[in-house]
């Protein structure tokens, strides 16, 4: 609208019909009396008029309705807030906080943590303008371009983490959100072994300011485990000293410890048992970084898995396989057989079917029921396992070549070589891992109820797969799928990954219950979804070397470039237009005083 133009309330303007009614009382006073003079002029005068408009002449006889007609407008066009266009400047200072959050900002310093002391920091540094960024295994960003409570609610929300730190992704998250002639403030150890400097250059490259502040007290002088590995029921460390003075430290988890001598700069590893269900790996000596004085241990209760292979010609490649795995308690038998001790795993192989018992084949039915694994192993002219076999058998065949191998569990990283003969058939349930060019299934899985099926379509002496040193690595794979278990690699994990569960499963955490699909392994500790318990522990060599060198040359002035922005905004003049409507009140008291009426 035009009047919005040059009024903020156009609707006070209505006050101006307040004018209608005063108008009509000044046209209906009555004539006044009029008496003839002698004066020539008067008389001249009085003709003029005569010849005029009479209502028009009552009007422009009557002064004082021109100066309450001048007051009405006055007071509604206040009313209707007038106002004019004026620019205004304002001052505008951006900053975007790169915040630290990575494991090595745990060490104690002072008190505190040097987390502590940069949350403290950053908290002053915190403008009208702020984003904040969280650099932890990935970059955060947790606030773009918020007000000063919001950037300082998000800081209060921030905690340090035990995954290592990525300080350069974090600050070319911070790069792409800063906006022209922001600065950006890095608090970190700079204990990071990532090119962070490089991502420096590119933002001031930019024309960005970039100032360092350096969190870095405490640290000198750890000791902290570094990498583990598994072996059987066995788990070696590797401990460094990062000191300059030798350390002496004992390794313990659970009954067992080994105590390590390390000079300076030195790095040992122990050996000890894992206990049934795991426990906490540490050492005993603690010092200011303490995220890598332990080792969180997850191991099933029962390390033990009770394999039972039914055979009347006993496959040595596939004995020997399972013979070597430490947690396998093997057993073989001959059919016919009772099979009274309760198993994990029963693998058929090379049965004589006139000697199988169909209470061998109930054996494994039963089994899956009650959440175990069978294997059956193809053979030619094999028994009759019925809902067991998932390829039954047609015919055999020769030279087949492999059209696919799915990537899974049991498959990953083998090379299945094509054998000489196999069993051709149709899968009647379950998916093909190993898919030869006629497309029968060589490798085939299924489960069932809580049980697991595995269907091996390789015929033992018509394959050389058995030669290969994948073989025992496969059928280690095998067992534990069947029996359901993990391996310890499997069940322990370094923090920052990733733990891949069902879409609505619910996760007790080291900080609390979370839900999938996916749980980020962000604290040190355990796990547990279901049954099944998972431990995360920081390793990492970089992020244990927690004494970095101090910054030199990278730290930016003090002083930030400001932005100004102007811009035309309403000034109202309403506080004018009542001095006006008030010079005008005075001028008729002026004038009534004038005429005689006060």
């Amino acid at each position: 609208m035009v009047l919005e133009e040059f009024f903020l309330s156009p609707l006070g303007l209505l006050g101006l019909l307040g004018v209608v009614p005063l108008i009509v009382l000044y046209l209906l006073r009555p004539e006044p009396v009029r008496r003839t003079l002698p004066t020539y002029q008067f008389l001249i005068e009085t003709a003029g008029r005569n010849a005029s408009n009479p209502l028009f002449d009552r009007l422009l006889r009557s002064v004082l309705l021109v100066i309450q007609l001048l007051a009405i407008v006055a007071l509604v066009g206040s009313l209707a807030t007038p106002y004019v266009l004026v620019p205004e400047s304002e001052t505008i200072s951006e900053t975007v906080l790169v915040v630290d959050t990575s494991a090595s900002m745990a060490v104690r310093d002072n008190g505190g943590t040097r987390f502590d002391h940069a949350l403290s920091a950053a908290r002053d540094e915190v403008t009208d303008t702020t984003s904040v960024v969280a650099a932890g295994a990935s970059a955060d960003v947790v606030v773009t371009r918020g007000s000063a409570t919001d950037a300082r609610l998000a800081l209060d929300q921030l905690r340090v983490s035990a995954m290592p730190g990525d300080l350069r992704s974090a600050i070319t998250a911070a790069t792409s959100i800063a906006g022209e002639d922001a600065r950006i403030v890095v608090l970190s150890d700079f204990a990071d072994d990532s090119p962070w400097a490089d991502a420096v250059r590119e933002a001031r490259a930019r024309g960005l300011v970039v100032e360092l502040q350096q969190h870095d007290g405490g640290g000198a002088g750890n000791v902290g485990i570094v990498d583990r590995s598994f072996s059987g029921t066995n788990v070696t460390v590797t401990v460094k000293n990062y000191g300059d003075t030798p350390a002496t430290r004992r390794v313990t988890l659970g009954g067992s410890s080994r105590q390590l001598q390390l000079g300076p700069r030195d790095v040992g590893t122990a050996t000890l048992p894992v206990p049934p269900g795991g426990g906490r790996l540490s050492l005993t000596t603690e010092d200011a970084f303490a995220l890598d004085d332990t080792l969180y241990v997850a191991a099933p209760e029962d390390e033990s898995i009770d394999v039972l292979v039914l055979t009347n010609d006993e496959n040595q490649f596939l004995t020997a396989a399972l013979s070597v795995i430490p947690e396998v308690s093997l057993t073989v038998d001959t059919p016919p057989t009772s099979i009274t001790e309760p198993y994990d795993v029963i693998i058929y192989s090379n049965v004589n079917p006139e000697r199988l018992l169909a209470s061998n084949v109930d054996a494994g039915t039963e089994l899956l029921e009650d959440g175990g694994g069978v294997a059956i192993q193809a053979q030619e002219d094999g028994p009759a396992y019925g809902s067991l076999l998932l390829v039954p058998q047609d015919r055999i065949d020769t030279t087949p070549t492999i059209r696919s191998i799915e990537d899974h569990e049991l498959t990953r990283g083998i090379t299945f070589p094509p054998p000489t003969e196999y069993v051709v058939g149709d899968l009647e349930e379950g998916t093909s891992l190993v898919t030869a060019s006629d497309g029968t299934s060589l490798l085939a899985i299924s489960e069932r109820g809580p049980g697991r099926l595995v269907y091996y379509g390789f015929i033992e002496d018509q394959s050389a797969f058995k030669y290969n040193y994948q073989y025992p690595v496969f059928w280690k794979r095998t067992v534990f799928y069947l029996a359901g278990r993990s391996t310890l690699s499997e069940l322990n994990r370094p923090t920052g990954g990733t733990l891949v569960v069902g879409p609505n499963q619910t996760v007790e955490t080291p900080t609390g219950t979370t839900t999938g699909p996916e749980v980020r392994l962000s604290d040190a500790g355990f796990y547990t979804v279901g049954d099944q318990r998972y431990a995360a522990s920081l390793l990492s060599e970089s992020e244990s070397d927690v004494v970095a060198p101090p910054l030199s040359g990278e730290n930016a002035p003090a002083g930030f470039p400001t932005r100004v922005e102007e811009r035309l905004v309403p000034d109202a003049l309403t506080e004018w237009v009542v001095f006006i409507v008030l010079g005008i009140t005075l001028v008729e008291l002026v004038y009534l005083r004038r005429r005689g009426d006060l």
